[in-house]
């Protein structure tokens, strides 16, 4: 299978028309048709429904367009790594996680990487663990970041300053946002809205006390943004990180934390035995020498506090 052809196939599956996609790809209708043909006798599979006006793919085409571009992303990332390696340090570093405050180191070491190397260029991909694994495991992505509990057995990682805490993102007139704080036995009988790592037999279990099953699930998601617009509408109650959603004086949400205090640490993961780009290298030695710069300040706070 041609890394060329699949190029072609992503073409059709994007313009919906094979004289679309050839006009995209700078070539004639004949051979673009000819070419796709082939590729279904190849896999021995329809991958098109030709109609009338316009193209659609089968199941096993919209499979193959999800593993088509995968492949051509991974292609061109590495394309890019070994053309930069040699060369003054520039390129792409791809990252992906949660979006957390616990960025916030990250996010100041890319801003002094880019400083010193301008040709330095970042992407950013937002999921939750689940997303962030696969494209970690598939070599879609450099770096990371997962946030406990997650299983790290198969990566190398390092743990981020700060652990960012659980509680409740709720309207201001919730009769629960009179306390200050929530517990396990608070949550029974909320519709709570939930994202799908917290509903995993690693979430919340060990914390609750009971089951999970005994929760009321309102809906999930792997993001909180749309969370927090059903908790402005009184669709239920997202559990979910402290600073991660505004929740000021003039928001209509408030957040009060779980008690006892739930703590989970923000760390960067990348694959076992990974060969970093000259680029991707760099943002990961400058993270490093931040967290010790950072580690010695505390001790020598902490040393003045005394």
């Amino acid at each position: 299978m041609d890394i060329r052809v699949l190029e072609y196939f992503l073409a059709v599956a994007r313009e919906q028309t094979i004289s679309g996609a050839a006009q995209a790809l700078h070539m004639t209708q004949p051979p673009l048709s000819k070419q796709l043909k082939e590729l279904e006798e190849e896999l021995g599979k329809q991958l098109l429904i030709r109609g009338a006006r316009r193209v659609t793919l089968t199941r096993e085409g919209m499979l193959l367009r999800e593993r088509a571009q995968q492949i051509v992303e991974l292609m061109e990332k590495t394309r890019a790594e070994v053309s930069a390696s040699g060369r003054e340090i520039a390129g792409d570093v791809y990252l992906g996680g949660g979006e957390s405050e616990g960025m916030r180191l990250i996010a100041q070491t890319i801003r002094q990487v880019q400083r010193e190397h301008p040709q330095v260029r970042f992407h950013f991909f937002s999921g939750d663990a689940y997303d962030v694994t696969e494209r970690l495991d598939r070599g879609l992505i450099d770096f990371g970041t997962l946030i406990e509990p997650v299983d790290l057995s198969k990566y190398d990682s390092i743990r981020l300053p700060r652990p960012d805490v659980w509680g409740l993102l709720m309207r201001r007139d919730s009769p629960l946002a009179q306390k200050e704080a929530v517990t396990p036995a608070d949550l029974l009988g909320l519709p709570l809205l939930l994202s799908r790592q917290q509903t995993g037999e690693n979430g919340l279990a060990g914390w609750l006390g009971y089951s999970v099953e005994k929760l009321q699930t309102a809906a999930t998601g792997n993001l909180v943004y749309n969370l927090r617009l059903l908790a402005e509408e009184g669709a239920g109650y997202a559990l979910t990180l402290d600073r991660l959603s505004p929740a000021g004086p003039d928001s209509p949400l408030c957040f009060r934390p779980l008690e006892p205090r739930l703590e989970s640490w923000m760390h960067l993961a990348w694959k076992k035995y990974q060969v970093f780009s000259p680029a991707a290298e760099l943002l990961l030695k400058t993270l490093r020498e931040n967290l010790a710069e950072n580690s010695q300040n505390s001790e020598f706070a902490a040393t003045e506090k005394e």
